[in-house]
């Protein structure tokens, strides 16, 4: 059996727990049989997620200090543990005290493997910079800090490995020769904390300064379409085909569809796992694993984007804004290059389109036209490699993904460029209301009475500004639920709102959600009642059967008054709740239906009796009404969820009576 790229155990060993037992996220459980085997035990993450990601020199510990912290070997390849050196990515997680959930990716140090380090880096939130106290800072310790700085990682912490190996006063050295190399870096002020992995020395405290560091760490965006470059693609025998990777942005659920791009293939979410816990739910942050319906291992690579049908565009060139480093040596024009994006490794040659030369330390427009296509979104960060040999030189960020050929030195171009890297006020205020799954309640700006002139932005009821190509979005996922809710409650006037709305627009709060459904009323695609809501133009057919067997229902009930059969003596639950939905019927209570003329006519003599006497119990209402306790207590108790009267003690009086 296959190990589990996700998480680097190997559920081979499944059978330390049994396919039956439910078993929960342990430093000793193999973590893939929570999603394999968790069938009826369902775990929604609701708190911050973030990932982790190691850098540092080659044999400076990396790896061992991963295990300390969460008891997880994450070096899992046969080789790696012959030659002792991460080669591949690994993976863990450690649940922070303060409840966030962190995946950590190990990434290899060696030179020969930075390509496989940066198919990890991209959807870091922290940085564990580890350096070995007995060698301190080393040339790809350098390289693993410059990645991190071009892919803007914001936060990090230092952990001083193998302590237990020098003295204190070189301890001390080290610290200093640290400072001076991260000087002027995001890790400039970052804690440095000593630490043993074998004696446990400062686990404790890294494991404080990681929590500290996490805090400040904003959730990333989850609303919208959702984003997983893949880092791994494998098979487990009755599951199919696995994915592995960090949510970058949205959110993914069960049963959700998806396209693998840029080669265009669909397939559908069977199962989703954040952490080692099986979830209906991962949002953007989380490391994830989804198994995919109907694809094939082969069809899928490390590089390919698995995301929201019709999001991402299959593209071999994208306009950049790109930053060569201090250290690298001028980069003419055309150069060839090795161009990391997401967790894809692309060969393609560099145009700079203003000048002919890009000077260490500075910026340029460029663009990047690949030997193969991939997949990017606007804003992403990108890291490039000389072709030969391969060592960082830059990156930056792509201003468009699907771009068009530019002329060079063409100033339009140049201009438009420069427009869209910095955004003018209207084009980020539509980049923000693309991003928002809700929406703003922002007041008619001029910026946002300009997006509604051009269609761009839909004015909901109450006040709510939407993009329209996500309103779209929302109203045809309604549209899809309430035609599957239909379709397999054929006797139902409706759809439950709040069921709606937890089923179709989660996003949504109640009030934003019935603005939206106003919206779609307003516009013809759904009707509602104040608990329901159908596709407009729905109407219920029964036939001649059914017809037959509720008019029977209706006289039987009528004829009863109060004292009414069971629901299996009258007929079908689909056809009495019809009746209900319909007004004809009351349901009291699960298993008591009424006809509406009888509780009116209860209703009527409760509150002439009220009237005459000052209140009534259960038994003169069972008196006056001819019925028996088993009615007469389930219908006064319906009086007073109706707040038609109020129970004060034995007796009740009428609702508004103090």
């Amino acid at each position: 059996m296959e190990y589990c790229p996700a998480f680097g155990r190997d559920p081979a060993v499944a059978g330390e727990s049994g396919p039956s037992t439910p078993v929960l996220h342990h430093s000793n459980t193999p973590l893939w049989t929570c999603l394999l085997y968790l069938n009826s035990n369902r775990i929604v993450i609701l708190m911050k997620s973030i990932t982790i990601g190691t850098a540092g020199h080659v044999d400076h510990g990396k790896t061992t200090l991963i295990k300390a912290l969460t008891g997880i070997d994450t070096d899992r390849l046969k080789e790696e543990k012959e030659r002792g050196m991460t080669i591949d990515l690994g993976f863990a997680s450690l649940d922070l005290p303060n409840g966030t959930h962190a995946g950590i990716v190990d990434v290899p140090g060696h030179e020969r493997f930075i390509k496989n380090m940066l198919a990890g880096a991209g959807g870091v939130d922290l940085a564990l910079l580890v350096i070995a106290a007995d060698e301190s800072v080393m040339p790809q310790t350098i390289e693993h800090l410059e990645i991190l700085q071009l892919l803007e990682v914001k936060r990090g912490v230092i952990a001083l490995t193998k302590p237990d190996l020098v003295d204190a006063d070189w301890i001390e050295v080290v610290i200093e020769d640290v400072r001076k190399a991260l000087a002027g870096t995001f890790l400039a002020d970052a804690p440095i904390t000593p630490v043993s992995s074998t004696t446990g020395l400062g686990i404790p405290e890294l494991l404080a300064a990681i929590q500290e560091a996490s805090e400040g760490i904003e959730a990333r965006d989850s609303s919208g379409p959702f984003r997983l470059p893949v880092d791994r693609v494998f098979t487990l025998t009755g599951f199919g085909t696995i994915v592995t990777g960090t949510l970058v942005a949205g959110t993914v659920k069960v049963g959700d569809a998806a396209e693998i791009r840029p080669k265009g293939l669909k397939t559908r979410v069977r199962q989703v796992q954040v952490h080692g816990r099986k979830v209906d739910t991962a949002s953007a942050g989380s490391r994830v694993a989804m198994n995919l319906a109907g694809l094939e291992v082969a069809e899928i690579e490390r590089g390919d984007v698995c995301a929201t049908p019709e999001t991402l565009k299959a593209s071999r060139l994208f306009d950049l804004r790109l930053t060569l480093l201090k250290s690298a040596k001028p980069l003419k024009s055309g150069t060839r290059v090795r161009f990391h994006i997401g967790t894809a490794e692309l060969l393609g040659r560099l145009t700079l389109l203003d000048r002919d030369e890009i000077k260490p330390d500075d910026q340029a427009f460029a663009q990047f036209r690949s030997e193969s296509p991939s997949a990017a979104a606007r804003g992403d960060r990108f890291v490039i490699r000389s072709y030969s040999p391969m060592t960082t030189i830059g990156g930056g960020v792509i201003i468009e993904p699907n771009a068009r050929r530019h002329r060079r030195f063409d100033a339009a171009a140049i201009s438009a460029l420069e427009t869209s890297s910095k955004g003018s006020p209207e084009e980020l205020l539509e980049q923000e209301l693309k991003q928002s799954a809700t929406g703003k309640t922002s007041s008619g700006t001029e910026l946002i009475e300009s997006l509604k002139q051009k269609g761009k932005v839909i004015e909901l009821p109450g006040g709510r500004f939407i993009h329209a190509s996500v309103l779209m979005g929302h109203e045809e996922k309604i549209r899809a639920t309430l035609q599957a809710f239909h379709e397999k409650n054929p006797l139902k006037l409706g759809m439950p709102k709040e069921e709606l709305r937890i089923t179709a627009a989660k996003v949504f709060d109640s009030k934003g959600f019935s603005s939206l459904l106003d919206y779609m009323a307003q516009a013809g695609e759904v009707s509602m009642t104040d608990t329901s809501v159908s596709l407009a133009g729905r109407e219920i057919s029964l036939t001649r059967e059914q017809q037959s067997t509720a008019d029977r229902i209706l006289g039987e009930l009528r004829k009863a008054e109060l004292n009414v059969p069971s629901p299996t003596e009258l007929g079908p639950r689909d056809i009495l709740d019809l009746l209900v939905q319909r007004g004809d019927l009351i349901k009291v209570t699960q298993d008591l239906y009424f006809h509406r003329k009888a509780v009116e006519q209860a209703e009527r003599t409760v509150r002439e009796y009220i009237g005459k006497h000052g209140k009534i119990t259960v038994s003169e209402f069972r008196d006056i009404t001819g019925s028996t306790r088993k009615y007469a207590l389930p219908i006064l108790e319906y009086f007073d969820s109706k707040r038609i009267t109020r129970r004060m003690g034995d007796f009740r009086v009428l609702g508004s009576q103090l």
